[in-house]
Order: C-alpha cells, then structure tokens, then sequence
C-alpha cells in the first residue's frame, strides 16, 4: 500500500522480473533464442512490412515490458483526436439517470443510477444526456411487465402522477404492457412484452423517426416527423406504475442488439476493448504453446490441455500480461465483451463441464497473478454480467442460451476460492442470485419455438354436469385421442428439454451444499446457510411491502431446485451411516424451535411471542430440555424489545421516506433486474440518500443461546464430541434418530418458510391459464353446438358464430402451448412429488413437536400453514394433469393430516386468531369431500371422540361459523330435502367456482353423527349448553337478517336511490346461510337426540323444547306470511342475495317439525304438540303454506284475528291465489314422496291438536297469566320470596341469573304452581 496526497492507493502485486543479473538462473531451462521465438510468438506485432524484421531482434524478459507497451499502443488514436463530446450528444459520460432534478413522483434508483423501480402512482425520470442530431439507440431490460412508457422526451416535457412519457407534446413513448405507443394520443402498436425482454429505444434525428425493438425484433417506424432544430433535443426517459422495474443501458455494457448505423449514447471505451482484445489474444498464445527444451522448438497443443505447472518462462511472460490485463478487468464492459465471451468459447464444444478443466486452470492464474481486490471486482462483474446474460436472454426451443450461461456459471463455481468469495461477497449481497434458478414462461410461444415442438394442440372437450374436465371421456373420438396423445408427446419432448436446465440449475446448488471443501476456510455450505438465513429474514421481515420482497415466480423454481439438491445431499450423507434418517422420512427435530441455534427472526410462534415463551415455559424447558434460562436475561431481553420498538419507529426511516408516510429501505437485493442495493430513494417531496438500515441478523444482546447468524460456526450447526449442535436440548419424548448432515436440517427449515412465504400464493396464481383455457374449451364448444343449431338462412348469424369459432380456436392454440411449459416448470408431477414431500415434512415436524407436550408451543406457526397449504395445493393446483391418489402412501398422509387438524383446531396451546382460523377452516374444508372425510374416519376413535366434543363446545366465547359448518356438513345428505348440491333456484346458474367446498356432493358421515349423539346423550350439561349456544345464535343471526331486508326493502323503494351497498347485501346473505345451518344443526340434533327436548327428566329439556318452538314459529311467521317482507325481498332477485330463497329455510323447519311432530314416539310427538301450539306466536296457516294451501285464518289457534282484519281476507286471498305460491310439491327432485307424506300427516295432526286445545282451553283471566311473558298460565312458584311466572320464563332466566325477577332475592328453588279452586 502506498498513501499519495493522503489517498490511499493500491500498488501492484510486484512480480519477480528478470533482470539482467538473473537471466542466466531464470533462463536456465530455455536457450536466448528458443526465449525470444517464444516471447516473439506470444507478443507479435500487430503492424507488418519493412519494420517487421527490424523488430525480430531477440527479445528477452529485460525488454519485454517495454515492447508489451509498444503493441498495446499501436493503433491507439493519438489523445488530440480523440472527441470527448460525439456531435449530436450533450450531457456528461458515464450517461445514467438524472436522480437530482429530472424526476417525477416517487421512486428508487439502483447504486449504478441504471436500474430504477417505480414508487407511486406513475413516476418518471429522465436520463442526464440527451441528442440533437443524429441516429442514437439505448435499451432498456425489463423486469416485470406492468404499466409503464417507455422512450424520449424533451426537457420542455413536465409530468405528475397521471402523465407520464408519451402524454405531453414532444414525447414519445412505447407500452407494451397496453401494446401501444404513446404521444399525447394513442393507437396500437407494437407486441406485447414480458419480464425479460429487452426493448432497444432508437431515435433517428437526420429523419425525425422512432423505432422501437423488442428482443432485437424491430416493431416499425412508431412516430415520424418528429419536432426536431435548434432548441430541441430529447432525453431517454420512462414513466413507470406502482412496483414496475427495469435497467437501462445507454453504453455502459455491450448493447445486446445493436442497430446498424445506430451509435449506443454512451461511448464504448474503444482503447481499452483494443488493449484487451489483444492482451487476449497474448493469453490464448500461451496457452495454444508449449516449449520443447530438448529439441528447441515451440510446440503448438490444444489449449484445452493447458495447464498451469508452475514453468518459470510461461508464468513471467503471464504475470507481464495480467500486469496491463488485471486492472481492464475491474471495467463492466470489458468483462462482459471480452472476458466472457472468452470463457463462454471454451465451453462452446459441448459436453459436461468437468470436460473443460481449462477454466479451473484460469481461475487458478487470476488468483496467482491478480491482486485480490482485482480478482474479486473481477469475479463480481463477471457474475452479473452471466445474470443479466441469463435473464434478458429469449426463450428459443432448444433453451440453448439459457443452458450456454449456466454451464459457464456452473464451470465458475465449481473453482473453490470463487465459489466462497462469490458466496461470501457477491450471490446473496449484490446479485438476485435466485434468478439462476428461474425458468421464465414465455409470453409469446411463437417466438419461444413452441408451434414447431408441440406443433399440435389439444384441450379438454367433454365436461360433467359440473362443468369439470373429465379426464378419461369414454366417448372420445378416434381423432380427438391420436390429437391428445400427439399433444401429450409435444409437451414431454418439451419437457425433456426444461429438464435439461433444471439439472443445470440443481448442479449449481449441489456446488453451493457441498460441505468437504474445507482446504480454505469454511465449507461452502456453511456459508449458503448462513446467506440462505439472511434471504429468508429479508423477505419475511418486509411482508406487506411488495416491492421489498423476491419475486414469487423465482421463489417457486428456487423452492423446487433446492428441495432436490437438498434431498441428494441428504440421501448422500446417509447411505454413508445406514442407520441415519433418510430424506424420505426427514422433519425437523423440535429442539430446532427453542434452543437458539436456528434464528427465527421474530416469527410467530404456536404459542405467541418467543420472549413470553421462554419466561412462561422456563421451567418446561429446563426439565424436559435441559436449556436453563437465566431471569435476569429474560428480564433484559423482553426490556431490549420494549426499546426496540420504540426507536424503531423514527430512528430507522430516513427523512424522505418519513415524508412520504413511511417508506422503507429497500433490501439488498430489489428488483433491479442487476444490481440490487438501491441507496437512493428520489421523491418530488424530498430527496435525500438511505440511512443504512440496522444490520439485519446483528446479535441479539441477551437472547438466551441464541447465535446470531455471523457467529455461527460448523460446530455449532454439526456439533462435536458431547455436543449436539443444532440439535442441543433434545426432550426426552424425541426418539435419538441420528442424522448424518445436520446443517442440511435448517436449510429443510428454511425450505418450509419459502413455501409459506410466497410460494403457495404463486402455485395458486399460475393457474388462471388452466382455467382459462377451460373457459375458452366451454365457450368453443357451445359456439360449435350454435353453429350446429343455427338455421341455413341465417347467414349474417352463422358468418358472426363462424369468426367467434376461429377466435376462441386460436386463443385455444396459443394458451394450450402456455399451459403445456407452466404444466412442465410448475405442474409436472416432480413438482408435485416436491410438494407432497414439503407436507410429509410437515405433519412429522408437528407430529414430534406435538409429542413435547408444553414445548409445542415453541414451534413456528408456518409449518401448520404450509402443512394446510400444501394439501390444498397437491389437491386443487396439480389436478386434473396429476391425481392425489398416485402419490406414494397418499391415504396414510391424508389420515395424519386430518389428526392433526381433528386436535388442533381447539389445541389450548395454541394462541394466534389467524392459526386457529385457518385449522378451523381447513377441518371445514376437509369434511366436505368423500376422500379426506374418510380420512377424518379413520383417525383413532379417541381423536375422532375428541374433536366432536371441542365442536360441540358452547359457541359462546368463540368463532362459531366455521364449526357449525363442519357439524352441517357431516349432516348433509341425511336431513329433510338435504341431499341437493346447489339451491335449486340456482341450477341454471354457473357456478363461479365449481371447486369450492360448498359445493360438492354431499357426504355425510354416520360414524360421527354416532359420536356425536353419544356425547350428548351422556353428557347431559354439555347437551343443555351447546343447544342453548345454537338456539342464542339462531336468534341473533335470524333477527339481524329480519333487520338487513328491511333496510334492504327500504332502500329498494326510495325512488332517489336505486341501489343497494354490496356489502350490506352479502352481510344479509351471510346472516340468512347462518341461520339455516343452524336449524340444519337442530334438526341434526333432534334427529340424533330427541330425548335431549322430549324427555323431560333432563334439566332443561323442557325449556329447549319451548325455545325451539318459539324460534320455529318466528321464523315460519316472517317467512309463510302474504305479500311479506320476505317475499318482497326475495322477488327483487338483488345479485349478492341469490342464496336467499324460501327453499333453504322453510325445508330445514320443516324437518325439526316433522322428527318431533311424526318420527317420535306418541308421548314425545304430544309434548312437542302442546308446546308448539301454546306458544302464541303459533299459527296454521304457516304449516299449510308449506304444501301450497292457502291459509284459513279461521284454523289457527291462539292467534285469531281481530274483526277489523276480516273484510281484508278475501283481497289477500285473490291476491295470492294469483301469484304462484312456494310448495314443496314443486321440488320433486328433492323431496321424496315419503317426505311429503310426512309433511301432509304434520298437517293433519296439528289441525286436530289445534281444534282440540282451541275447544278445551277455558278462557284464562288476565290475573292468572305469568306477569312476564303474558303468554302461558302461572306454572311456578320461588322459594324463598313465593313470587310466580310460568315455567319457561323461570328457567330461561335461571340459566343466566339466580336472582328472583321482583325481589332480587336469591332462588333456591322452583315448584310447580296450581291454581287453587274457588272456595
């Protein structure tokens, strides 16, 4: 090192030179004149002619450096000519974006000032060159395919948050998101563009045209005679939406599709291309020769043969070249231009990369012969030139760019110094590494080479009556099947190819695992973890801040690569200690969550914060893990948090960001599609450089044995003699199940908060092509029957049909070729075999974890979700291109799958709302399909015990939907008129969804509803509480829905308002789909249980009976009436309210009238009798609205009319007898004629017990009626204070209260009261 005016410069290495003093010794092997031929072959000069022989005199190592210099300057333009400033240009060199004064709106600006990510609405930046003359070309990489503008302006040109490029006068833009141009009006124009593609931006000012081009591919002329002459000239310059991302390239690398007679805006650096290329070719003259000593004549060899044996002349006439060469590599553009295109050559041959040692041979001489801080810019360049390579490269059939770039990266990585320094320093810190390990889809499949590999096209044409694809047609065509196969061939020859980088991509992984190369430091391995960690904590900690987070697409191709590479580790390891834990029995032990080793960065745990865990769970801790907490710790670090939070807040947000509500740092790796630390955060409101942000893993000051990630050593993760590494703490429940690479335990951890990260939200997403190829399948299809049905004469008609046919077929074509690539990189059943191993993880992790008792709190909520998710994913995403029932022990998954959702859905060391909510929905979801309710079936009778008496639990006090819909579900199919799939109101509807759970055939399960009335026969309390929950529930939802359609009727009428809010309507849908499963669930009930309100020695059966009529009569009133509310509502047929009908409601009553009223036997049905009819609110005419009879006011009992209502009954009856009335004998279909018989005997006995009561009910004074309902006679009386009610008020009030209604003394008890006769 030498300091120069107080900087600190580098000084070169200082290699061994020979002088004259030494030449005899360094020489010794070689005579003068061999050394001369040999330095004369390796540096020839470039000129020819007279002076050629003059330089021939013999040339040794003293005079090599100057005659190196001599040829590294022939050809150099002398400085006077050289033109800083091309005519036509203005704006300084090196061109970037001008992130001081030429923006709009908010954004984020890459290190380099070329990549740029939009932060607001639609902002704007403009480069700091622009030209006036001249034909100029720039290109721009794009890394997501949004809304954005892109081209040139003016410096005239102003924009804001609603125009952009292309929306004022003098500029012009191009969308290939709309595929349009832009310049304040717009047309088409253009292809439509996608993540990865490059669009060259050229501007022609000798002609006034922009063009622009589109991975090389020219669009047309876009705009001509453009404004050009004095005063004008125009910026590169892009408007760009919310999270839209790209990197421009004005020069400063190689343009990857040059225009002839276009110049790049920024100058190539044409004397350092000259000096590499031929120091370049110095390299290659070595390398192609060798130096037979014996005879005294060069030899030429194959330079793939080279290698670096240590030869004193080769190493000093190197060491002179890398002397000029080292430092032009530390340029981006020389790397990119020369130095890979190098390396890629040497590749180009074929065969695997272990077959071209020459690389290695190279690697090793830039470390020998480079100064470190050259090697490592060098190698960081390097890399990012491959990625950027990679990733902006087109799809084409054979995927022969892709494959090129990562053989290379592969060749590079397998050098052990690069692989550690690139994991060190560059492949998680500056580079978005993960791209190696994405395979785009492609967006236009004619230019990917598809039509030639799958060059026939073939998509489902027979549905069920569900609207599903079948997957075996039994009437499939003889030319529909050879049409389908000859597809299915297509897409494996494609997939063949995809598998072809797939491999490439795991290699490179293996590369980064591999855990013996530990010659030089620590194993790679060690480093990918630790590296691996932080990537995870950087994508989990900015959850909710799009733009902070790894794109989803890569995740999933990443996920996959790594899962196989991981699995192969794993199963290596362990075919060497055949008694360790294969990688098809792999979990992670449950130690891993509560002692230290691993960092969860602050994840939600099962049982809720770390911090509370460790002090609430210590003593579990110490006597089942052997982990002993220190208080004073657990005191300091629960203060450190309090602290935290506190400075968090405004210490850590840089002022513009603050001004802008809250904007965060961007992480190291954001989607510029190159660089990643963007430190610069532009904003119209104010400008100013990011705060480094707290270091993300730094240690934590006093959690107990917790490292942080920097610390970590390979002991600590693989343990030693005595020590158990990552699996310290093991409980005594954990079986001692060696495992042969330890560290491979974290990265399967960390594979698992991927999948829950953004994973299973990309699998859902990606399959909207699937579905829309089925929706065009449907829509062709039905075009074809019109066509078919369509009469000769009709031509206009035929003409449109035909035109329709021809545009749904081509979107057939163009999106079966998509679907078979998505079904290939995403679908295939690898991926699948992938998925289902995540979840068998999984349920073992939760399984062993379970087995701790207490410490099962410890464990992450995430590996619940992904075990939920997973399930869901393997069952609604693969299928129908791969079916469930092939996976390998799939029906043994699904029985532990359900256990553990049966025990944890009400697990009280379970804590989160969102966890519980999610268990409780997957259970729900689960019980819907014949399959997985088997499965529920088959767990231990214990568990299946267990898990209806936590159903059955009050509903009071907790989330009582969901279970309810579980306990409907398991009934559906066995109640009254329950058997259908959809209302039948609904049957000519399509169905948005014909997947969802609500929506599958119904499948009760006998053996649960066994259970079911076991507990509540037995255990008589619970029985009492859980109906009185569903009967309070029952009230409220009915009650509410009674509420909302008025409103709804209300503003229906208002002649000012003719709408209705959406979200009122689906409130009131949801209230009245409550209130029917929850009479679904009495009728369940009382058909199980009937004792539960007809045998009155249980406590408050009797109560349950009256409150159940009270509510049944409710309902029938509000629902049978003439020309009600109800009907009204109903007719109005408002779109969110579909499911309220009279159907639902009216046949769910119905069959807890009849099980009580026919099914019973003679004393249940005439309790059930005597209580329906004295409630007051009973009436006939709602019983008979239910065959379709008309009311005869004259029948009902307890209820008659007062006389002024007499003259409007023959009205209403005219009325109604015109309007089509609701009976069930309208629904056939649905209800068996035994049903109907039942009904019509209902009907009959109540009109008989009815005429009855009404004949022997004397008329009852009103001092005799109980003086707080005024509805039944004085049945009771209180002791001690000998006050009176009836008996339904007395118990309903005694479930709630021991207070005497008057006094407010306290009951002790009840008697039964009766009248004493008159004396």
């Amino acid at each position: 090192m030498s300091t120069k005016g107080g900087v600190t410069a580098l000084t070169r290495r200082n290699y061994r030179l020979a002088s004259d003093v030494d030449k005899p010794r360094s020489t010794g092997i070689v005579n003068e004149k061999l050394l001369s031929d040999y330095l004369h072959h390796v540096f020839p000069s470039t000129k020819q002619g007279p002076t050629v022989a003059s330089l021939r005199k013999p040339l040794g190592f003293q005079d090599l450096g100057s005659h190196l210099e001599k040829l590294l300057a022939e050809g150099e333009a002398p400085e006077a000519l050289r033109d800083p400033f091309a005519e036509g240009r203005l704006g300084p060199q090196p061109v970037v974006l001008d992130h001081t004064s030429g923006f709009e709106g908010l954004l984020f600006v890459d290190d380099d000032l070329l990549g740029v990510i939009g932060h607001s609405n639609f902002s704007s930046i403009r480069a700091t060159t622009c030209v006036f003359k001249g034909k100029w070309a720039y290109e721009v990489l794009i890394s997501s395919q949004g809304l954005m503008q892109i081209g040139w302006c003016t410096l005239s040109c102003r924009f804001n948050q609603e125009e952009g490029v292309g929306d004022t006068p003098d500029s012009y833009a191009y969308d290939g998101n709309r595929v349009r141009k832009w310049n304040v009006t717009t047309t088409n124009y253009g292809k439509s563009w996608a993540a990865g593609d490059i669009v060259s931006c050229l501007i022609d000012l000798d002609e006034g045209t922009i063009t622009f081009c589109l991975n090389g591919q020219s669009l047309g002329t876009a705009f001509g005679g453009i404004k050009t002459g004095p005063g004008v000239a125009y910026f590169p310059a892009i408007s760009l939406s919310f999270k839209e991302s790209v990197a421009f390239n004005f020069g400063s690398r190689p343009l990857r599709y040059p225009a002839d007679g276009y110049l790049p805006l920024q100058d190539p650096p044409t004397a350092d291309l000259l000096k590499a290329h031929r120091l370049l070719g110095c390299i290659k003259n070595v390398l192609s020769t060798s130096i037979d000593a014996q005879d005294e004549k060069l030899l030429e060899k194959d330079s793939a043969a080279w290698r670096l044996h240590g030869e004193p002349t080769v190493l000093i006439a190197l060491a002179h070249i890398f002397n000029h060469f080292a430092p032009l590599m530390c340029k981006v553009y020389l790397v990119e231009d020369v130095l890979m295109n190098f390396l890629l050559g040497i590749l180009e041959g074929g065969g695997s990369v272990d077959e071209h040692p020459l690389i290695q041979q190279l690697l090793d001489l830039f470390w020998l012969l480079m100064e470190d801080h050259e090697v490592n810019e060098c190698l960081k360049q390097l890399m990012m030139s491959l990625l950027r390579a990679y990733r902006f490269s087109p799809i084409i059939p054979d995927l022969g760019f892709q494959i090129h770039y990562l053989r290379l990266t592969t060749a590079i990585l397998r050098h052990e110094k690069s692989r550690k320094y690139l994991l060190n320093n560059v492949t998680f810190d500056v580079l978005r590494s993960v791209v190696f390990f994405y395979i785009k889809t492609p967006l236009r499949v004619k230019e990917a080479g598809l039509e030639e590999l799958i060059p026939t096209t073939w998509w489902p044409t027979h549905f069920d009556k569900e609207g599903k694809d079948e997957r075996e047609p039994k009437d499939e065509s003889s030319d529909e099947r050879l049409r389908r196969r000859a597809y299915e061939r297509g897409c494996q020859r494609l997939k063949k190819r995809i598998e072809v980088v797939e491999d490439l991509q795991v290699q490179i992984l293996k590369l980064l695992l591999n855990n013996k190369d530990k010659t030089t430091g620590e194993a790679s391995r060690y480093i990918f973890l630790n590296k691996f960690r932080k990537f995870l904590q950087e994508n989990a900690s900015n959850r909710g801040h799009p733009t902070a987070l790894c794109p989803p697409e890569y995740m999933v191709c990443f996920l996959h690569r790594l899962i196989t590479a991981v699995r192969s580790s794993w199963d290596e390891g362990s075919r060497k200690f055949p008694s360790s834990l294969s990688s098809e029995d792999a979990y992670v032990p449950p130690q891993l969550f509560y002692n230290g080793k691993v960092d969860y960065f602050d994840l939600q745990r099962l049982g809720g914060l770390l911090s509370h865990l460790k002090k609430t769970l210590k003593d579990d801790l110490a006597s089942k893990a052997n982990i002993v907490i220190d208080p004073a710790e657990i005191q300091a670090a629960s203060m450190d948090d309090l602290d935290e939070d506190e400075e968090s807040g405004a210490a850590q947000r840089p002022f513009g960001a603050a001004a802008m509500g809250g904007a965060l740092a961007r992480p190291s790796w954001l989607s510029s599609p190159t660089l990643g630390r963007a430190n610069r955060f532009l904003s119209t409101a104010a400008v100013s450089l990011m705060t480094p942000r707290r270091p993300l893993s730094q240690p934590e000051k006093v959690k107990v044995r917790t490292l942080a990630v920097e610390q970590r050593t390979e002991e600590d993760i693989e343990g030693s003699h005595g020590n158990d590494g990552l699996l310290l703490g093991r409980p005594q429940e954990e079986p001692d199940q060696p495992i042969a690479d330890k560290s491979l335990l974290e990265i399967v951890d960390g594979i698992v908060m991927m999948y829950n990260l953004s994973v299973h939200q990309q699998l859902g997403k990606m399959v909207v092509v699937a579905d829309e190829v089925h929706e065009y399948a449907v829509a062709l299809k039905d075009t074809e029957e019109k066509i078919a049905r369509c009469p000769a004469r009709r031509a206009d008609i035929l003409e449109e049909l035909h035109k329709s046919q021809k545009v749904f077929a081509e979107k057939l074509n163009h999106l079966s070729r998509r679907l078979a690539w998505i079904n290939a990189t995403i679908y295939s059943k690898e991926k699948m075999l992938d998925v289902y191993w995540l979840l068998c993880v999984c349920i073992r992790t939760i399984e062993h974890a379970d087995n701790t008792a207490s410490l099962f709190a410890f464990t992450p909520e995430f590996y619940l979700n992904v075990a939920m998710n997973a399930y869901s994913a393997l069952k609604n995403y693969f299928s129908p291109a791969n079916s469930m029932d092939e996976l390998p022990g799939y029906e043994e998954t699904l029985t532990q799958l359900a256990a553990i959702l049966a025990k944890h859905f009400a697990d009280p060391r379970i804590v989160g709302t969102d966890i519980k909510d999610s268990l409780m929905q997957a259970l729900a979801s689960y019980v819907c399909y014949p399959q997985s309710l088997r499965a529920v079936e088959r767990i231990p009778e214990e568990q299946r015990v267990a898990m209806m008496r936590n159903l059955l639990a009050p509903y009071e006090q907790r989330p009582w939907a969901q279970t309810n819909w579980i306990l409907v579900r398991l009934w559906r199919g066995c109640g009254f008129g329950y058997r259908y799939t959809r209302l039948p109101h609904l049957l000519k509807t399509k169905p948005e969804d014909a997947n969802l759970p609500s929506l599958q055939k119904p499948c009760p399960s006998l053996l649960l509803q066994r259970h079911m009335a076991e507990l509540l026969s037995l255990d008589k309390d619970m029985a009492a509480s859980f109906l009185n929950s569903v009967l309070n529930q029952l009230n409220w939802a009915f009650s509410e829905f009674i509420g909302m359609i008025q409103e709804i009727q209300q503003a229906a009428e208002r002649p000012e308002r003719n709408f209705v809010d959406t979200r009122q309507l689906k409130v009131c849908a949801t209230c009245f789909d409550l209130s029917v499963s929850l009479l679904r669930v009495l009728e369940m009930t009382v058909s199980l249980v009937p004792e539960i309100f007809l045998d009155w020695t249980r406590p408050s059966a009797e109560l349950l009976l009256r409150r159940l009529a009270q509510l049944l009569n409710q309902v029938l009133n509000r629902v049978t009436a003439e020309k009600n509310l109800f009907d009204r509502v109903v007719n109005l047929r408002l779109p969110g309210l579909e499911s309220v009908d009279h159907y639902p409601i009216l046949v769910a009553v119905t069959g807890i009238l009849v099980r009580v009223l026919v099914d019973g036997d003679a004393q249940g049905t005439s309790r059930a009798a005597s209580v329906l009819l004295s409630d007051p609110c009973f009436q006939l005419h709602s019983i008979q609205h239910l065959l379709g009879e008309p009311g005869d006011s004259s029948g009902s009992s307890a209820a008659c009319r007062p006389a002024a209502a007499a003259p409007l009954a023959p009205a209403a009856a005219g009325s109604s007898s015109e309007r089509k009335h609701f009976s069930l004998h309208a629904y056939a279909d649905y209800i068996s004629l035994e049903e109907k018989q039942k009904v019509e005997d209902m009907l009959e006995f109540l009109t008989e017990e009815s005429k009855q009561a009404a004949a022997s009910t004397a008329p009852t004074s009103e001092e005799d009626l109980c003086p707080i309902c005024y509805a039944h006679s004085i049945s009771a009386v209180f002791r001690p204070c000998s006050h009176k009610s009836c008996k339904a008020c007395i118990n309903q009030h005694l479930m709630n209260n021991k207070d005497c209604f008057f006094c407010k003394a306290t009951i002790t008890g009840v008697e039964d009261y009766s009248k004493p006769p008159p004396s």
